[in-house]
């Protein structure tokens, strides 16, 4: 760690096997944990809390100031988890007085120019492809992946496992297990691909994919698409996490792809 070129305020608390290369910042209120790798340039500033074993490549700010005029310089900040890897010129602002901290997961990738703003909440196994852009008080659920060059915006979620095309802009909630692309964003599928290769069975992605054709194909609105999986789907797991993450949408739902008449169906 004793890197000469570096800067490290004495304040910091830095694991002792953290690897810091040259002209890294490194200001006070902040916590590294051991086996993380700091790369050269990068500017980690107060309020930062990193996790084991992550890789911060060349360029990346962590923890700057919130790009919000509402800002009247808390203390808040941002936690990193454990195996997480930052890729060249990342930036991640830390939080607000609203949720007091940005929160990165475990085992995320953020490709080269991401910018993640104030307040997100990004759990685990996320990767966010080049130059992704969240606006503030994002959530991003588990396992889900967003193409490069897509914008979000501010208090949007974004389900568990599901996949955002490369260019999307991003106003309206995207639901789990679902593939979303097209302007506007819409529903195209259930991320079958993406579930197989974690371990979904066949059975269990056809039950998801029974659910979203309610809710997006038979052309009811929400609350009957709703009504109609709570009756006639038994409980389960995946159809609970459906079900919950449409009530605590405030955004509302990204719509289905055109309108088909359900008396075919």
């Amino acid at each position: 760690m004793n890197q000469p070129l570096a800067y490290v305020h004495p304040q910091a608390k830095i694991a002792k096997n953290v690897v810091i290369e040259p002209f890294v910042n490194i200001e006070k209120n902040v916590e590294i944990d051991e086996g993380t790798w700091i790369g050269s340039n990068v500017t980690i500033m107060d309020g930062a809390r990193i996790g084991k074993n992550c890789r911060i490549f060349p360029g990346a700010v962590i923890s700057a100031i919130p790009q919000d005029l509402k800002f009247a310089g808390e203390d808040t900040v941002v936690k990193i988890g454990d195996n997480t890897t930052i890729r060249e010129f990342v930036t991640i602002n830390r939080g607000t007085k609203a949720n007091n901290e940005t929160v990165i997961g475990n085992n995320c990738l953020l490709m080269a120019y991401v910018h993640i703003a104030h307040d997100c909440v990004i759990r685990d196994n996320v990767i966010l492809a080049n130059a992704a852009t969240l606006a503030g008080h994002i959530v991003i659920d588990d396992w889900a992946i967003v193409g490069g060059m897509a914008a979000v915006h501010q208090f949007v979620q974004i389900g568990a496992h599901s996949f955002i095309s490369g260019g999307a802009l991003v106003r309206k909630d995207v639901p789990p297990f679902t593939k979303a692309a097209r302007e506007p964003l819409s529903y195209v599928g259930v991320n079958s691909i993406g579930l197989r290769r974690r371990g979904f069975s066949n059975e269990r992605i056809n039950a998801i994919q029974e659910v979203y054709r309610i809710l997006y194909i038979r052309g009811y609105n929400t609350s009957q698409a709703v009504s109609i999986i709570e009756a006639d789907f038994p409980a389960s797991a995946d159809r609970d996490e459906i079900l919950a993450f449409i009530s605590r949408s405030t955004r509302g739902l990204m719509k289905g792809y055109g309108k088909i008449d359900r008396r075919i169906l």
